[in-house]
């Protein structure tokens, strides 16, 4: 269930955490990970287009 969570938070449709401890490496970690996120969900969509049509 913590995995959906965190997924939540990358795309934004969830606060953080405030409990949570903040370290800068771990804030870089995230923002690589949600890049990379978006830019699978974006290849998804390219893909189902170039299916489509």
């Amino acid at each position: 269930m913590s995995v959906l969570k965190q997924l939540a938070e990358y795309l934004y449709l969830r606060k953080k955490d405030p409990s949570r401890p903040k370290s800068a490496w771990i804030g870089y970690m995230h923002g690589i990970n949600r890049i990379s996120l978006f830019i699978f969900l974006l290849c998804l969509i390219i893909l189902a287009v170039k299916l489509i049509f």
